[in-house]
């Protein structure tokens, strides 16, 4: 009885639709499912010894053959994590962005709902991150804050979601310090984040866009993204971000320590002092951020009740 690869994770997949699997995942199904044809299998091989060493080798099949699956059977759709995770569903990558931004999927045929954080709670969890992974001290921009007395579009695409000081002083002696402000030397780095709860095909360019005009005063700029589907979105955003000098983030949603620089952000040398100017001037947020900017150079203070994510602030913020 042979092992029909193809057939074996299609079917998988569509057993359990809406749940993400890792290769391996679906290898220990398949051998589940199909005991006698990966009985089969192994006996024929001239190097496998053990079922482990199948699954091993079973889940490197899953992967090389991905991409003509997929040309196959369009309902499999990968997220790009580490390791790489499959999913079946039938809605078009317009509809998951719409299903993903409601903090909840299912597909056409009322599966089960695939829980996850709206985009609001992913801001504590990156801020969380930037803070114990990146020591970053960040802040919350709510555009709802704004005067908007440009008009209804006036100021779309100008606010960033999350923005953050780096002390590039942290660590250095008093003296040090004292020399570099009477030289007026750089003291910090800042950055800005625009925040995603999905990346696919139908949206990878318009978010990347908006990233790169809400980050354009800053230090560094990130795409931040809590899902990104498909290889193919991921090459987009790979030529993109080396053609802009925008950096690429994956949140883990579920563990923020595991999230991930999947591209690392060209750095300005300068802000763009004029366009923060405009930020401060429409939103309230932004020019607390300033203010804190400023107190920091002032007094060389980082007061932790001015951001988000540092010491307490942590659990209080979490969803």
């Amino acid at each position: 009885m042979e092992l029909k690869l193809r057939k074996s994770v299609f079917e998988i997949l569509r057993e359990y639709r809406e749940q993400l699997l890792t290769a391996r995942q679906i290898a220990e199904k398949i051998l589940q499912f199909h005991p006698e044809a990966c009985a089969e299998k192994l006996a024929r091989s001239k190097s496998l010894n053990s079922q482990s060493e199948l699954i091993q080798q079973i889940a490197a099949e899953i992967g090389a053959s991905c991409p003509r699956l997929q040309k196959i059977h369009p309902q499999i759709k990968t997220l790009e994590t580490r390791p790489r995770k499959f999913y079946y569903s039938e809605a078009s990558a317009t509809e998951e962005i719409a299903l993903a931004e409601s903090a909840s999927t299912s597909d056409a045929k009322n599966s089960p709902p695939r829980k996850k954080p709206s985009e609001a709670q992913l801001y504590p969890l990156l801020n969380e991150y930037l803070h114990a992974e990146l020591n970053l001290y960040s802040k919350r921009i709510d555009e709802k804050r704004s005067s908007n007395n440009k008009g209804p579009n006036g100021n779309r695409w100008l606010y960033p979601d999350i923005v953050a000081l780096e002390d590039l002083t942290d660590g250095w002696d008093t003296e040090i310090l004292t020399c570099a402000s009477q030289y007026a030397d750089k003291r910090t780095r800042l950055w800005s984040f625009e925040v995603k709860c999905r990346l696919n095909r139908a949206n990878s360019r318009e978010c990347f866009f908006q990233a790169l005009s809400n980050s354009s005063w800053a230090n560094l700029g990130y795409l931040v993204a809590a899902e990104i589907e498909g290889s193919d979105t991921l090459k987009e955003l790979r030529l993109l971000c080396a053609a802009h000098g925008i950096g690429l983030m994956l949140l883990d949603a579920e563990n923020p320590a595991e999230s991930q620089i999947l591209i690392p952000a060209r750095e300005r040398a300068a802000i763009d002092w004029d366009i923060a100017n405009r930020l401060a001037e429409e939103n309230k947020d932004f020019l607390a951020y300033i203010k804190n900017i400023r107190h920091f150079y002032q007094t060389g203070d980082l007061r932790h009740s001015d951001w988000q994510a540092t010491g307490d602030e942590k659990q209080r913020l979490r969803p």
